[in-house]
């Protein structure tokens, strides 16, 4: 019995790992940013975002939660300005 349950709680562990372990959002895809590329070139890179905000012309968008986020701003879908926190 303790053999499987071993086997249980070592096959969950790896499930989690690589659930953390894929994470879009870090400094690698960060710095494949470019000022100029559109919306749907950042959303391949980083998928969907968390958080969208459109007013007139403008949408930002934040990807993942604090402490770990890339935020970029889109002028007529093109990436004018982008930042990040917590990135590893």
């Amino acid at each position: 019995m303790s053999r499987r349950i071993s086997v249980v709680v070592l096959i969950a562990l790896i499930a989690v790992s690589l659930v953390v372990g894929c994470s879009k959002i870090n400094k690698e895809n960060y710095d494949k940013i470019q000022l100029g590329m559109t919306y749907d070139e950042v959303e391949a890179l980083l998928g969907t975002p968390d958080e969208v905000k459109d007013v007139i012309g403008t949408r930002s968008c934040v990807w993942g939660k604090a402490p770990q986020t890339i935020s970029i701003k889109f002028v007529g879908d093109k990436v004018v300005y982008h930042s990040a926190e917590g990135l590893k």
